[in-house]
This record gives C-alpha cells, structure tokens and sequence, in this order.
C-alpha cells in the first residue's frame, strides 16, 4: 500500500531503530534522560534558542505555548486555517481560555498590515490580544511557505505592539530546504517555536517547543499539568537526534516527488484546480466525472491512499516512505483515470 494519506504514516528505519535500541535513559521527569537532554540542547542549539522541550506531539507544544504566553479571556491571531485554531481540538479554549480572531490569509499565510489591523484597541468590552501565531509550512495553504521578509515584517510589528510571536512549524524543517533558510534565522524572528520529528523527518513520535530558558521552565511545567511528562523518553528521543542528523537534506526527495504528481494531474481534464505545490503536499480539486471521494476510491482500488479533505477537495502527501518506483506508480494510476 502506499500511503499519501500524511507524512506522519512514516515507519522508523532500521538505523533509527538501532539507534532507539542503543539509546542511554533516565526519568526525563526527573531531568535525568541524558538522551532527551541532548536532543533538547541539540536543537534548540541549531535555532540559536535558549532552551527546549521535548513532547508527545505539536499539539501538545503548540498548545503550551499558547498557554504560556496568554492569560484566560485574551485572543489570539493567526489565520483562519492554522491548525492551532481548526485541528487542534478546541484546545485554545479549553486550555487556555481565550479566543481567536482568524484573519483570511492567503494559502494559510497572513501578513504583517493585516495582523496589525485585527490588533483591539484597549476596550473593556474586548479582549486584549496578546499573541499572533503563525504555521509555516501552512497545511490548508497546500504546504506553502512564508518569505523571509514577510516574517520580518510580522517580527517588527509584533516588536511594535509588544505581542509575542509563535510558530507553528510542525513542518519547517520542509520550508527550511525549500526556501534555503536555516534554522538560526527562524530562532531570531520567533519567540517560540514548535517543530515536528514525526512527519517528514520520520520518527514514530515527539516535537519540540523551543524558546527563551524561563520560558521553557514554565512550559516543563504545564506539561506536566497537560500529562505529557514521560519516563524513560530517550527511546523516543534516539529516533528524533537521528532523524536530525540524517532526514533533514533528503526532504528535497519528498518536494520533487510531490511536483511530479502534480504535473500528472494537470494533465488531467478532471482536475479542476491544484494549489501551487512548494513543499510536499499536493491538494487539488476534482470536478467532472469523479467526487473527492470516488477518485480517493479509484486510488485505493491500486493500492494507493489519499485523504478527501471536502467534496471536491483531495491532499496527498509525499515522505520517505514514498519511494521513487511508488511515484512511478502513483503517475501511472493518474494517467489510467
């Protein structure tokens, strides 16, 4: 089966697993799981930040930092399709207590005049915002990717209005090597930030929250409360130090593959509309003689899986899990419908 269902559907290596097997561990409750420390100090070293965290998922590291940087009754602003606002469970609510002004952004990206549009003026009547979080890769936006300057811009009017800024990057390790930044220069724009190891770098689970060492302390903490302390983690975290060290070049592959797929269905006088594809995720529009959901059908049928995301809607994503025959079949398949 192939499965372009999501990059989180990776299987670790057998060199990540031997590296989870060989793996030194302690109660990381504790402080003491020397390996999740080295991962922690690792990358908050490749972003030039202070500290880390390691946890279960990016939505538990998105949802701290919420959490730390707000107080109940505030809002928030980020785009109307962030994860943080429409994948995360209501989490924003539930464990923070505040709300969300979601601006129409394009392909998932807002800018800098429109955040300091959406800013309430001191009203009682209104919630003070307090935060702007941004998601680069933006998911909804088809995996597209923020410019340098337009994160600057946004920077600089946070800096204006005294709001910290969050990034959502569960995949910023693709906008990285597609847009040829580095980590550093996303560790002097954000306040914090919340990066994925089980996507496209291919380990079973964990991402961490970066940010300022007071800030990490708070965020250890409600972690804690959330119930994401975990014991003996450096299993977990073997896999994500070797997923750094040797999966972060390759996504190139998973971006050439997504492009290929792209232009086979182009070709195709089905396909409505396909969103520019940068990254690794291909999200199209079906009209004609398929729904979203009998071309998903047709897929499967040739042992190929993607998700309908609406009626007319389909995402496919690409990762190393997807080979190069697996592409030559998948445009196979396309050509056949």
């Amino acid at each position: 089966m192939i499965d372009l269902r999501s990059d989180t559907f990776t299987k670790p290596s057998p060199e990540m697993l031997e590296a989870m097997r060989h793996a030194q561990v302690g109660d990381d409750v504790f402080g003491e799981d020397s390996t999740v420390n080295l991962l922690e100090s690792m990358t908050a070293k490749m972003f030039g930040m202070e500290a880390a965290l390691f946890c279960p998922s990016g939505t538990m590291t998105n949802q701290i930092a919420i959490k730390c940087h707000t107080n109940p009754g505030e809002e928030i602003i980020c785009d109307k399709m962030s994860h943080v606002y429409i994948y995360e469970g209501g989490g924003i609510a539930f464990n923070s207590g505040c709300q969300v002004k979601a601006i129409e952004g394009s392909r998932g990206k807002i800018k800098a005049e429109q955040i300091i549009e959406n800013i309430n003026p001191i009203d009682i009547h209104r919630p003070t915002t307090t935060l702007v979080s941004i998601e680069n890769t933006a998911n909804r936006g088809g995996g597209s990717c923020y410019d340098l300057e337009d994160l600057i811009e946004i920077k600089n009017a946070c800096i204006k209005h005294q709001l910290p800024l969050h990034l959502d990057g569960a995949r910023l390790w693709n906008a990285i090597v597609y847009k040829k930044h580095t980590p550093i220069q996303f560790g002097e724009i954000f306040d914090s930030i919340s990066v994925c190891l089980s996507k496209g770098l291919g380990a079973p689970v964990g991402s961490l929250l970066l940010g300022k060492t007071t800030f990490i302390q708070k965020a250890r903490r409600i972690r804690k409360v959330m119930g994401g302390g975990m014991r003996q983690a450096g299993y977990l975290a073997a896999a994500g130090i070797y997923a750094i060290e040797n999966n972060i070049e390759r996504l190139s592959d998973d971006h050439k593959h997504a492009k290929m797929v792209g232009i086979a269905l182009q070709k195709k006088d089905f396909i409505s509309n396909i969103l520019p594809i940068e990254t690794n995720m291909i999200i199209f529009e079906v009209s004609g003689k398929y729904t979203a959901s009998s071309f998903a059908d047709y897929l499967k049928g040739h042992q190929i899986l993607c998700i309908p995301i609406s009626a007319n809607q389909i995402r496919m994503v690409t990762h190393l899990d997807v080979t190069g025959d697996m592409v030559d079949k998948i445009l196979h398949c396309i050509d056949l419908a």
